[in-house]
């Protein structure tokens, strides 16, 4: 079990890190800060390049405190978050499946953290080194990640949101070539998809 736990823990944690990095430094092909502000922007949010930020710093830094098993619930909890914005966004309109672009993907996600969480994340752990991981995990912590995860994407999805409709880009590149705009939406698509 333990084995299999620190698999789970550090494939996940370390492929949620890896799309932090894309949206904070532009690393493995990511559009970096700026396309990830205008991404945002797009999706309506009202502070879209602090959005980018706290969505890619939750990603790296709960990816990373994930993969090593440090502060466990924590980690899940900024894990849980984004991906219940990024299920609120973009995902629940096309369904279930990851093939339509559904939240089949975010919710495997979802399910793991708190999984993890609810289980410990193992010996292997520096919850476990630091002799705090039955203090800090099991079925209690698993239901407060359930509870509190929502409530916050909630917050995020209403008030962190325009009221209207995303305003089109004043980018005169963009209104003189729908070809292009078809791509960029395409990328911002992938982009939250990737999450």
């Amino acid at each position: 079990m333990e084995y299999g736990m620190i698999l789970l823990r550090v494939v996940a944690g370390l492929a949620l890190a890896a799309h932090g990095s894309q949206k904070l430094f532009g690393s493995f092909g990511g559009s970096g800060p700026a396309g990830t502000r205008k991404f945002f922007a797009g999706l309506g949010f009202r502070s879209p390049l602090a959005m980018a930020f706290v969505a890619g710093l939750s990603e790296l830094g709960g990816g990373l405190l994930f993969a090593f098993g440090l502060v466990t619930p924590f980690a899940a909890l900024a894990i849980t978050i984004v991906m219940l914005n990024a299920i609120g966004t973009v995902h629940w309109k096309k369904g279930f499946f990851n093939s339509a672009g559904g939240f089949e993907y975010n919710l495997l996600i979802i399910a793991t953290a708190v999984a993890v969480t609810a289980t410990s994340p193992g010996r292997f752990s520096l919850d476990h080194a630091f002799g705090w991981a039955g203090s800090i995990s099991g079925p209690w912590w698993a239901l407060a990640i359930v509870v509190l995860a929502p409530m916050i994407a909630l917050v995020t999805l209403t008030l962190g949101r325009q009221s209207q409709e995303p305003q089109p880009s004043d980018d005169p590149s963009t209104a003189a070539a729908p070809s292009a705009t078809v791509t960029a939406a395409s990328r911002k698509e992938r982009q939250w998809t990737s999450v």
